[in-house]
């Protein structure tokens, strides 16, 4: 599995996308088959609450694409959320096979 981490306009510090990654292999226990994991990392509206937004697309062969984007006060917060939710979906692809 390939885990792509993109920090627009800003440099993403090396604590994040270990964590990043440590949720990606989390994701993993999930579904064994994802080839790709995508992360886009954007501040919307600088200096407000709620800036850090966090959108995860998941490949996995044979099956749609799958993405979630959250938005919290942490870049941490946002990624969390996002993998709950692709959880859920993941779960979901499961079911229907």
């Amino acid at each position: 599995m390939e885990v792509k981490i993109k920090a627009i306009h800003f440099d993403a510090s090396e604590k994040l996308e270990q964590f990043i990654n440590k949720k990606a292999e989390k994701l993993i226990k999930h579904h064994e088959e994802i080839s790709l994991v995508e992360v886009n990392l954007k501040v919307v509206k600088p200096e407000t609450a709620m800036n850090k937004e966090a959108g995860i697309k998941l490949v996995v062969p044979q099956h749609d694409d799958l993405f979630a984007c959250k938005t919290a006060d942490t870049f941490e917060e946002a990624v969390d959320l996002a993998c709950d939710a692709l959880k859920k979906q993941l779960e979901k692809t499961k079911k229907d096979k």
